[in-house]
């Protein structure tokens, strides 16, 4: 007797995971889009060359990245993604045949672990694709139907379920997936300009960067120490901090300059009350010229409206008086406790806390001025030798590259920018 073998029934696979980037404000420039669209995909690139080779292009409103070889950190992709601005919402999906049954299919196999945990559910469709026969309501109602019959545990519950089917028929295929994980959102870097943030050490400016980059300005940072008053450690704080905003901005180059002879000479020549306003004029110039040799058009501060006594609004403009490049103040409206919720969200909170002081705190007046006028500080500071501190200064300043994954380079440069 002869025994007949009979194959296994085979396995079905899923088509590889690809990710669906939306775009937000893009979408609504006119003439222009074309270019933002160029730059946002070009971001992409630049950010997942690291994780792998991707097919990166764009249709109907949506980045498409699709994986290649060497990806092997899906998840590491995923988070990337959501931290480029200019996109809304990031979305891992797996295409398909565009019709009913292949749809079904797709998503039994692929929100199977979803399904599985999942109470109840429902479907929502698209149909950016017009000439597909369903519309979408018809198209929800139909796979929903055949997903109950395949997962019968898992009641529809169309208002409010613990799991949504998202189905979008597109010009090529059909793609199916759970939710989206939000974008960064804004525009993307390098379509607003480039600037330079003075980046301190603590709560505020690491926000205020992130969020003038959320604006599409490409960023470079400008750090002042003051050895032996400030520590390595304070040093070590801020490029931590640069590298925490690298995943968000994109590749940095921080400039350190050298401040302690600046403030131990205010300290020795100019009246207690001033010694803050001084010394952030000070810095203002300073970052005013890295600004001009880097190309940058404008300045970014940490400022808050009423902070602190040099954030007054007499005292800003006694600050603002030292330069006449543009300083941009995005946190001037907003409080402490909104600072602090953003800066927790983009996770700088943690190492901004960190002990460590920064020059800010050096030679801090006991009753600073708050009414300051600009003639009384310009008369006071006409004490010091303002260009010959300023030159010393920036022929000093240390560069250092933080790279899109994290990475520091220190440069060695020894052209110093010009007053």
């Amino acid at each position: 007797m002869c025994e007949i073998e009979t194959a296994a029934p085979e396995t079905p696979v899923l088509p590889p995971e690809l990710f669906l980037l939306k775009l937000g404000e893009v979408v609504l420039k006119g003439l222009n889009r074309s270019h933002f669209e160029d730059k946002l995909m070009a971001n992409v690139a630049r950010r997942l060359r690291p994780l792998g080779t991707f097919r990166i292009y764009t249709r109907q409103s949506t980045i498409y990245v699709e994986p290649q070889s060497g990806v092997t950190d899906m998840d590491a992709v995923y988070r990337a993604c959501s931290k480029i601005f200019g996109i809304v919402s990031v979305v891992r999906a797996v295409p398909c045949e565009k019709s009913v049954p292949a749809i079904v299919e797709t998503a039994r196999l692929y929100l199977a672990p979803e399904f599985a945990k999942a109470r109840d559910f429902k479907v929502e469709s698209k149909r950016a694709d017009k000439r597909f026969p369903l519309n979408s309501i018809q198209l929800s109602q139909q796979v929903g139907s055949l997903l109950h019959r395949a997962f019968p545990k898992t009641a529809v519950n169309v208002h409010d379920p613990e799991l949504t089917v998202y189905v979008e028929i597109r010009e090529r295929a059909a793609y199916v997936h759970g939710p989206a994980l939000p974008g960064a959102g804004g525009l993307p870097v390098g379509m607003g300009g480039k600037a330079v943030s003075l980046l301190s050490g603590g709560i505020d400016s690491p926000v205020a960067s992130w969020m003038m980059a959320r604006r599409g300005v490409w960023l470079e940072m400008v750090h002042f120490e003051s050895p032996p008053y400030t520590s390595p450690q304070a040093q070590e704080k801020v490029l931590r901090l640069a590298q925490e905003l690298a995943p968000w901005c994109g590749q940095l180059l921080v400039h350190i300059v050298p401040f302690t002879e600046i403030q131990e000479e205010i300290r020795r020549a100019c009246p207690e009350e001033y010694f803050t306003l001084i010394m952030r004029r000070f810095m203002m110039r300073l970052a005013q010229a890295v600004a001009r040799q880097q190309g940058c058009q404008a300045l970014v501060t940490g400022e808050s409206l009423g902070q602190v006594a040099s954030q007054t609004m007499a005292s800003l403009a006694v600050t603002e008086n030292a330069v006449d490049m543009p300083i941009l103040r995005p946190l001037i409206g907003i409080d402490k406790v909104e600072i602090i919720h953003t800066s927790r969200r983009i996770g700088t909170y943690e190492t901004s806390i960190l002990p460590f002081e920064d020059c800010c705190t050096v030679f801090t007046p006991r009753h600073p001025n708050t009414r300051p006028r600009i003639e009384d500080v310009a008369a006071a500071e006409s004490a010091l030798d303002v260009d010959a501190l300023m030159e010393k200064a920036l022929s000093g300043i240390q560069r250092v590259r933080i790279k899109n994954d994290g990475t520091l380079v220190r440069l060695t440069d020894d052209r110093p920018p010009r007053i």
